[in-house]
């Protein structure tokens, strides 16, 4: 850092109320607009991001500006992706009013992240973020699909958001999040944030989610679209064997086993027990994908009109071993039906 920000500079209670007065914001469940209102927890966030001098950082949804400023600190370049319209148009006369001499190593795009394929500037090194928990999934995988200069990642989301995305195969509550990420980065639960540091404090409690990119990625044929069809197939009906799960993704229950067998996976077992590279092996031994072509495809076809031949009669007896859809652990949202109150900025 080429200078030291005053001791003052990060945002206190009185701070963040008096700011969302000026502006007239009234905190919004819709965005999640729970302010982070205590300097201890922010500084924490950067030292738990292990946030270096030379990283150039990327936050999203960053608010009134509490984690900005404490980024601001550490980072040599911050780059904050703001939607509110007020909140974007404010945030970089904070930066300037409160850090003055870092206010040139500060960036505002006003947009929303999930629409953003471009950053001005050198190329994000970390992402460190409080995400929306409505959106934060989506969000986390779409900046980390279109940065891939983005090494650490460290987000601030619903705790039981955060159990997800970092839950290793086996876990009841291992699922689409946590092999999504997976595919990324090397995932772990990086601690508990309290409610009360937010203002108006939340009913929900939160969590921190590290994530280091993988130095090499999954090795497999598939592209990321194949993989992800056959995680989101494998999750959609999860209480079912992935020989019935998968049935609509390779044609039939058939074709299913054929491609399991061909992966080295059971058709008896259930996606929660998977890794993300034996995800990838089922895709690449889709019957007629992209993985099955010339000799091998037809080997795998051929296969695939014996094991439906034989395993016609016994189909119906295989698929009894199943239970309803678990509509209670879905992938995209927190599983309580009531609307989260979503810690923000």
């Amino acid at each position: 850092m080429s200078s030291n920000p005053a001791p003052d500079a990060l945002l206190g209670p009185a701070d963040i109320r008096e700011l969302a007065a000026a502006l007239g914001v009234r905190p919004t469940k819709q965005r999640g607009q729970n302010f982070v209102i205590d300097a201890n927890t922010v500084r924490r966030i950067v030292r738990t991001a292990d946030v270096r001098d030379d990283d150039v950082v990327v936050e999203v949804g960053p608010g009134l500006g509490s984690l900005t400023l404490a980024l601001l600190e550490v980072a040599d370049r911050v780059t904050a992706v703001e939607i509110d319209d007020v909140l974007a148009g404010a945030l970089p006369a904070t930066v300037a009013a409160r850090m003055p001499t870092r206010a040139d190593r500060f960036a505002l795009v006003h947009s929303d992240a999930m629409h953003i394929t471009d950053l001005p500037g050198p190329p994000p090194t970390a992402l460190v973020a409080n995400l929306p928990y409505n959106v934060a999934v989506p969000v986390l995988l779409h900046m980390l699909d279109t940065f891939p200069s983005i090494e650490r990642t460290l987000v601030m989301v619903q705790a039981e958001v955060a159990d997800r995305l970092a839950a290793p195969p086996g876990s009841k509550v291992y699922g689409v999040p946590s092999v999504k990420a997976n595919w990324h980065a090397e995932v772990k639960r990086a601690g508990s944030i309290g409610r009360t540091v937010f203002w108006p404090a939340p009913n929900v409690d939160s969590g921190l989610v590290a994530l280091v990119r993988r130095t090499e990625p999954v090795k497999t044929t598939a592209s990321k679209r194949e993989v992800f069809a056959v995680v989101d197939a494998a999750f959609a009906q999860r209480r079912k064997t992935l020989r019935a799960a998968l049935a609509g993704w390779a044609g039939s229950a058939a074709a299913a086993e054929v491609a399991l067998v061909a992966a080295g996976v059971s058709p008896q077992a259930r996606g929660e027990s998977l890794t993300v590279e034996e995800f990838a092996r089922i895709a690449e031994n889709k019957v007629g994908g992209e993985g099955g072509a010339g000799a091998e495809g037809t080997r795998r076809a051929r296969a695939g009109r014996e094991a439906r031949a034989a395993g016609a009669a016994s189909e119906a007896q295989a698929d009894t071993d199943t239970t309803p859809t678990d509509t209670a652990l879905t992938d995209t949202a927190p599983a309580d039906t009531a609307p989260p109150k979503e810690p923000g900025k």
